[in-house]
């Protein structure tokens, strides 16, 4: 159900003529009709970043969203002045429209960076999606179906709490990189959270997912995850629980992702154990997993350890401490690298799975980290080298 899973939201995905793609959906609004309207958002730290994350930033310096329109089929992204005025105008018409605050609608957009986006479709598919607004299944569908850009299919979660419940929606195929993901991510609750506790929750969930997965080392300047609280089902819930359902959110969105990177056929799992401290496992599993070598490698089916050594050498040692002939490599539950030498041979791996992991071990300390990545493909070069939004 999306982001309607949740008591208190209304959605709608319809079609505005935004998309490239003809008869694509391509805008959704996702409303938050209360009694509360805490809010919370993580951004992409990309220097770059587009109008309207610029716009969302401000709306969320409260704690507060009434609302939030996003759009597929353009980025809105280094457009200068104009490209913000857009942003605001688009929350505006929302504003209008549902009879709120244009502070208090959050904008999201996604597609080619660059260019102006038709505001005149913008503002008309604003009134369209509000004639639309249902708290229904299928709404909640529709809208994660209107973010999509090369994603090949709908990515959303729900959840049951202690009486409360959690949605929500991504989309993001490729622009993935740490650090946040090119995708929007939007997470509905019914719970009664305060802002400060949904922003707590929010940030420890994406650290842990969107923050661990990488496709093709390429930042985005669209990056947006916003956690609404409607407080409709009265339900306070407990602190640690409560996170525990956001970050599974986060990590079901982000996997999703993975799964449906563009023009992959294989999902890889890049764990590092026995580093000194949690950030050296993740800087190790971060150079491994941005090695477009090894991505290569495993699209054609070999198990080539050698590119996962060479990546790990190059985390300085102020970084992660290890000693090189004490490293040990195993993929798919083969160790092919045995304390820096040869281990057992590689054609002994399976490389058929969809799944493909990459089990490191530094042997120098108790400490680890996950990251997630996918191969390089032919069709991912088409598709990138054919982009339309």
């Amino acid at each position: 159900m999306s982001v309607t899973y949740a008591q208190g939201f209304r959605a709608a995905g319809v079609q505005a003529g935004i998309s490239a793609v003809e008869s694509k959906r391509d805008l959704a609004m996702v409303v938050n009709d209360g009694p509360l309207q805490a809010a919370a958002g993580v951004f992409t730290s990309n220097r770059f970043c587009a109008a309207p994350v610029q716009w969302s930033r401000g709306v969320l310096d409260d704690g507060k969203a009434h609302a939030i329109v996003l759009n597929s089929g353009g980025a809105n992204a280094c457009t200068g002045p104009e490209g913000y005025e857009q942003s605001a105008l688009t929350a505006e018409a929302a504003a209008t429209a549902l009879g709120c605050r244009r502070e208090d609608v959050a904008v999201c957009s996604t597609g080619l960076i660059g260019e102006l986006l038709p505001l005149d479709r913008i503002i008309a598919g604003v009134g369209i999606a509000n004639g639309a607004l249902d708290a229904g299944e299928r709404a909640g569908l529709d809208a994660a179906e209107a973010i999509m850009t090369t994603d090949t299919t709908p990515k959303t979660f729900t959840a049951q709490g202690s009486g409360y419940r959690l949605g929500g929606m991504v989309k993001g195929s490729g622009m993935i990189a740490p650090q946040l993901a090119t995708m929007l991510c939007v997470l509905t609750t019914d719970a009664v959270v305060s802002a400060g506790a949904l922003q707590a929750a929010l940030v420890s969930g994406a650290e842990m997912s969107f923050n661990r997965i990488d496709v093709d080392g390429c930042m985005s300047t669209n990056d947006t995850v916003i956690l609404l609280a409607s407080g409709a089902s009265g339900v306070e819930p407990d602190p640690e629980e409560f996170g525990r359902l956001v970050a599974q959110g986060c990590a079901s969105l982000a996997r999703q992702i993975i799964g449906d990177a563009e023009g992959s056929s294989h999902d890889v799992r890049i764990a590092v154990s026995g580093a000194g401290c949690e950030e050296a496992a993740l800087a190790c599993a971060r150079a491994v997993a941005s090695s477009n070598l090894l991505k290569c490698a495993i699209y054609g089916n070999d198990p080539n350890w050698g590119r996962v050594v060479s990546s790990l050498g190059t985390v300085p040692v102020a970084v992660a401490a290890f000693e090189a002939d004490e490293v040990c490599v195993d993929i798919n539950g083969v160790r092919v690298c045995d304390g820096g030498r040869p281990g057992r041979d590689r054609s002994e791996v399976d490389m058929t799975p969809r799944e493909v992991h990459v089990d490191i071990d530094l042997h120098a300390g108790d400490q680890r980290a996950e990251v997630w990545t996918d191969d390089l493909t032919v069709d991912y070069v088409h598709i990138n080298a054919d982009y339309e939004s």
